[in-house]
């Protein structure tokens, strides 16, 4: 299969915005990121290079230098081979394929820290139903199977990330359900996990209420300090209560509870 390079220069002031512009960027089919090198099919590339060279222009901290053919060989291969994967807690192993979420971003490790502690302090010795919304690249389910959660469902709305984290569950030995969605779908569950962007939370906040368990918590990342009065206004509104915060860096990790 014919893969093109597309070099680039970056020059973000924040790790975010690299993370949003890469995140558009798969969306168009991008496939593997080596530094400031993007590689998509270059079939691909060739029906929507006016949206890529468009995208690239309007995004500030980002520059195209130039676009070129590659050799016929297997790049996701040639970028796993040569890029450790990180080991996280309970042996977890992620591959990330143009997904967000392998595990070392500072959303998600709030998220995992969170999750080995509630299986350090024996939450998970009841049999507990966890829904992770936006789920990338199923890590954060990963981890609650892996910490002893009887049921996961894992949504989200990109259908490459839904194939990535089926892979990853079993590459880790793990079963969960994994759906193509943007909508938090019907059941109970004792533990919702969105690690995704503010306006998505605050919208789908009155759905969490609604299939959260009597005594069911919600954990929330992906934001700022600034955003959490909007979020906590937003949150008492349909019944759930902060009760907990943390942060790295500029990140945000809240506890809800009913």
């Amino acid at each position: 299969m014919q893969y093109s390079v597309v070099h680039l220069t970056y020059s973000f002031s924040e790790t975010w915005q690299q993370d949003l512009f890469e995140q558009a960027m798969c969306d168009m089919g991008f496939e593997v990121f080596d530094g400031a090198n993007a590689y998509i099919q270059t079939a691909i590339l060739e029906g929507s290079q006016d949206m890529i060279q468009s995208l690239i222009a309007n995004t500030e901290g980002v520059a195209l230098v130039n676009i070129e053919q590659c050799e016929d060989i297997n790049w996701n291969a040639t970028w796993e081979a040569e890029h450790e994967i990180v080991e996280l807690p309970l042996g977890v192993r992620i591959t990330p394929h143009c997904a967000f979420g392998a595990g070392h971003h500072e959303t998600t490790s709030m998220m995992i820290e969170a999750l080995i502690e509630a299986q350090e302090n024996g939450w998970f010795q009841q049999d507990r139903s966890i829904l992770d919304m936006g789920c990338g690249t199923g890590v954060l389910g990963i981890m609650a199977k892996k910490c002893g959660a009887t049921n996961v469902v894992a949504v989200d709305i990109d259908d490459k990330s839904v194939a990535n984290s089926l892979e990853n569950a079993a590459a880790n030995g793990v079963e969960m359900d994994v759906r193509l969605g943007s909508t938090p779908p019907d059941g109970n569950y004792d533990l919702i996990l969105a690690n995704i962007h503010r306006n998505i939370l605050i919208e789908q906040m009155p759905a969490y209420a609604q299939i959260l368990t009597s005594n069911g918590e919600v954990w929330l990342s992906g934001f700022y300090a600034e955003d959490i009065p909007y979020i906590s206004h937003i949150a008492e509104s349909v019944g759930l209560h902060i009760t907990e915060t943390r942060n790295a860096k500029e990140w945000q990790w809240t506890r809800l509870k009913k």
